[in-house]
């Protein structure tokens, strides 16, 4: 099976976090701070972590991201 490509787009705009989360740069940061409240603009620093559903489009143009890994369940039956 060939190897899947990777959106450029996504990989310059998306980074995964070592858990499994989208992290993605703050929106509405690029022109007209003046009208801005300071409040949004202080907030608008940095990084922030996507909601889950937005995170699962991203995923699906980051194939090779790491993905979160699940709990594992004991196996029933098992005395351990």
């Amino acid at each position: 099976m060939p190897k899947q490509k990777t959106k450029s787009g996504a990989k310059k705009r998306f980074k995964v976090t070592a858990t499994g989360k989208i992290k993605v740069q703050q929106a509405g940061k690029r022109h007209g701070m003046i009208k801005r409240t300071a409040k949004f603009v202080r907030k608008a620093r940095g990084t922030t972590v996507l909601s889950e559903a937005d995170a699962q489009i991203v995923r699906n143009f980051l194939p090779y991201a790491r993905r979160r890994r699940r709990k594992a369940t004991p196996a029933a039956g098992s005395n351990d």
